[in-house]
């Protein structure tokens, strides 16, 4: 298991139709006195069912990038694209899981969840049906009727979870959705959402702050450089699923961890100059 983790260039060619195309992605501010560039000439191919965690010090334009994806921003110049068509808005196609839960606090556990699905048409039956499977998936079918005051910071993101799951959506964008937790409760939903996402196979956009969590979950890690935003480079995490948290006492984890946390300090003191 000795070596280096293997450097992934963005956009690489190959056969298969990457699900997300991210080309030449500029994303700028005004500010009084000037301009801002978030991101400048970020370029990623993202394939279909595949696991990506994304890394960078604060300010690089991740919450940027992951927004334009979701089409609740416009990219200054450059394009995202979803199954080859450019995305100009939001989509029933993707999902979105921020680090504040967003739930209803007049809603139960169970109408928040079924409130996506009413958007969609489902029916009040239907709704039902796919609200319990997802609460099951996320071990709160015994908090379906409580409401979320009544939640720990964890239930709570679970309800998210399982709301953002529960519309089907072929994308997961998930925006440090574990950042505020206490470390158990982390662990805890990082072995959930791994366990349902290799259940759904869905395409997954995960950022965190976190190098540790960026490798238990990804199958790639973009490293994003200090502000202007780019994907600076891509690191393949060579570690075969399922995983779980033993998997960081494995010497090639630690190895990947220690190579991706230096390169992100190497960021991060950019910034700092």
């Amino acid at each position: 298991m000795a070596g280096t983790a293997q450097l992934l260039t963005p956009a690489a060619p190959t056969l298969e139709q990457p699900k997300i195309r991210i080309e030449n992605l500029r994303k700028t501010y005004q500010v009084r006195g000037g301009e801002v560039i978030a991101l400048n000439d970020a370029n990623l191919d993202i394939m279909p069912n595949e696991f990506i965690s994304v890394v960078g010090p604060s300010g690089c334009g991740k919450t940027t990038l992951l927004n334009i994806i979701a089409g609740l921003e416009q990219a200054t110049s450059g394009k995202v694209e979803l199954d080859g068509k450019v995305v100009t808005g939001p989509g029933k196609e993707r999902g979105v899981v921020f680090q504040q839960y967003a739930l209803f606090p007049w809603k139960t556990v169970i109408k928040n969840i079924e409130f996506g699905l009413k958007l969609r048409g489902y029916s009040k039956a239907e709704r039902r049906e796919k609200a319990e499977q997802y609460l099951e998936y996320v071990n709160l079918k015994d908090f379906a009727h409580a409401y979320p005051k009544e939640l720990s910071g964890g239930m709570k993101q679970r309800v998210a979870i399982a709301r953002a799951y529960a519309v089907q959506p072929e994308v997961l964008l998930m925006d440090e959705p574990f950042g505020a937790l206490d470390a158990q409760t982390r662990a805890q939903l990082q072995e959930d959402l791994l366990k349902t996402w290799q259940t759904e196979k869905k395409t997954c956009f995960f950022i965190t702050h976190d190098v540790e969590e960026a490798v238990i979950l990804g199958q790639r890690v973009v490293i994003m450089s200090a502000r202007p935003g780019r994907i600076k480079e891509i690191i393949d995490v060579d570690i075969p699923y399922p995983r779980d948290q033993t998997t960081k006492m494995d010497p090639r984890f630690i190895e990947i961890k220690n190579e991706i946390w230096a390169k992100v300090y190497k960021e991060y003191l950019e910034v700092q100059r």
